[in-house]
Protein backbone atom coordinates (compact mmCIF):
# COMPACT_ATOMS: atom_id res chain seq x y z
CA UNK A 1 0.00 0.00 0.00
CA UNK A 2 1.11 3.80 -0.46
CA UNK A 3 3.05 4.30 2.43
CA UNK A 4 4.34 8.18 1.36
CA UNK A 5 2.36 10.68 -1.02
CA UNK A 6 3.71 13.86 -2.42
CA UNK A 7 1.89 16.76 -3.59
CA UNK A 8 2.25 20.39 -4.42
CA UNK A 9 4.08 20.45 -7.55
CA UNK A 10 2.76 22.32 -10.81
CA UNK A 11 4.57 24.59 -13.43
CA UNK A 12 6.22 27.76 -12.08
CA UNK A 13 8.51 30.46 -13.70
CA UNK A 14 12.25 30.57 -12.99
CA UNK A 15 12.25 32.75 -9.71
CA UNK A 16 8.87 31.46 -7.96
CA UNK A 17 8.34 29.61 -5.11
CA UNK A 18 6.12 25.95 -4.78
CA UNK A 19 6.23 23.94 -1.34
CA UNK A 20 6.09 20.42 -1.84
CA UNK A 21 4.48 17.78 1.23
CA UNK A 22 4.90 14.65 1.71
CA UNK A 23 2.48 13.10 3.75
CA UNK A 24 3.00 9.58 5.54
CA UNK A 25 1.84 6.70 7.37
CA UNK A 26 3.11 6.69 10.84
CA UNK A 27 4.55 3.02 10.08
CA UNK A 28 6.81 4.53 7.58
CA UNK A 29 7.31 8.13 9.21
CA UNK A 30 7.65 7.68 13.21
CA UNK A 31 11.73 7.62 14.33
CA UNK A 32 12.48 7.99 10.42
CA UNK A 33 14.64 10.38 8.28
CA UNK A 34 13.06 11.78 5.70
CA UNK A 35 14.57 12.95 2.19
CA UNK A 36 13.97 14.47 -0.86
CA UNK A 37 15.43 13.49 -4.21
CA UNK A 38 15.09 14.46 -7.62
CA UNK A 39 14.98 13.08 -11.38
CA UNK A 40 15.20 15.46 -14.23
CA UNK A 41 14.28 13.46 -17.67
CA UNK A 42 17.11 11.25 -18.94
CA UNK A 43 19.16 11.98 -15.73
CA UNK A 44 19.75 10.02 -12.42
CA UNK A 45 18.06 10.66 -9.12
CA UNK A 46 19.99 13.00 -7.26
CA UNK A 47 19.62 14.05 -3.48
CA UNK A 48 17.90 17.25 -2.72
CA UNK A 49 17.38 17.56 0.92
CA UNK A 50 16.96 15.52 4.42
CA UNK A 51 16.00 15.51 7.70
CA UNK A 52 16.06 13.63 11.28
CA UNK A 53 13.59 13.31 12.93
CA UNK A 54 13.87 15.58 15.52
CA UNK A 55 13.96 17.89 12.73
CA UNK A 56 16.77 19.72 14.29
CA UNK A 57 19.67 17.92 11.68
CA UNK A 58 19.43 18.57 7.57
CA UNK A 59 21.48 18.53 4.98
CA UNK A 60 21.30 19.83 1.43
CA UNK A 61 22.70 19.30 -1.95
CA UNK A 62 24.73 21.99 -2.75
CA UNK A 63 22.55 23.68 -5.46
CA UNK A 64 19.70 24.06 -3.26
CA UNK A 65 21.43 25.64 -0.09
CA UNK A 66 20.29 29.18 0.44
CA UNK A 67 16.94 28.43 -1.81
CA UNK A 68 14.98 25.37 -0.89
CA UNK A 69 14.07 24.96 3.00
CA UNK A 70 13.09 21.18 4.57
CA UNK A 71 11.14 21.04 7.60
CA UNK A 72 8.52 18.65 9.54
CA UNK A 73 5.70 18.02 11.36
CA UNK A 74 5.34 14.83 13.12
CA UNK A 75 2.00 15.44 14.39
CA UNK A 76 1.02 15.70 11.13
CA UNK A 77 3.25 12.93 9.67
CA UNK A 78 4.06 15.76 6.69
CA UNK A 79 7.46 16.86 5.48
CA UNK A 80 7.60 19.57 3.58
CA UNK A 81 10.10 20.86 1.14
CA UNK A 82 10.53 25.07 0.69
CA UNK A 83 11.52 25.84 -2.64
CA UNK A 84 12.21 29.42 -3.41
CA UNK A 85 14.10 31.28 -6.14
CA UNK A 86 13.39 28.25 -8.36
CA UNK A 87 15.79 27.87 -11.47
CA UNK A 88 14.71 25.72 -14.88
CA UNK A 89 17.97 22.95 -13.91
CA UNK A 90 15.33 22.11 -10.76
CA UNK A 91 12.76 21.07 -13.20
CA UNK A 92 12.35 16.99 -12.60
CA UNK A 93 10.12 15.03 -10.47
CA UNK A 94 10.51 15.13 -6.93
CA UNK A 95 10.03 12.09 -4.43
CA UNK A 96 9.97 11.50 -0.88
CA UNK A 97 11.70 8.52 1.06
CA UNK A 98 12.26 7.46 4.47
CA UNK A 99 15.15 6.13 5.68
CA UNK A 100 15.33 4.34 9.45
CA UNK A 101 18.68 6.11 10.61
CA UNK A 102 20.81 8.81 10.24
CA UNK A 103 23.93 8.46 9.18
CA UNK A 104 26.57 9.65 7.06
CA UNK A 105 24.45 8.16 3.97
CA UNK A 106 22.02 9.64 4.30
CA UNK A 107 22.12 11.74 0.79
CA UNK A 108 22.49 8.58 -0.57
CA UNK A 109 18.89 6.61 -2.01
CA UNK A 110 20.02 3.38 -1.33
CA UNK A 111 19.90 4.19 2.39
CA UNK A 112 16.18 5.07 1.87
CA UNK A 113 13.68 1.72 2.60
CA UNK A 114 10.04 3.61 1.58
CA UNK A 115 9.49 5.65 -1.86
CA UNK A 116 6.60 7.84 -3.07
CA UNK A 117 5.31 7.81 -6.38
CA UNK A 118 6.68 11.30 -7.05
CA UNK A 119 5.04 14.98 -8.15
CA UNK A 120 6.18 17.02 -10.79
CA UNK A 121 8.52 20.29 -10.53
CA UNK A 122 8.75 22.43 -13.79
CA UNK A 123 10.23 25.53 -14.13
CA UNK A 124 10.08 27.47 -16.86
CA UNK A 125 12.29 30.00 -17.89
Amino acid sequence: QVQLVESGGGLVQAGGSLRLSCAASARVFSGATVGWFRQAPGMEREFVATIRWSGVDTLYTESVKGRFTISRDNAKNTVYLQMNSLKPEDTGVYYCASAPVWDEAVDRSLRYKYWGQGTQVTVSS
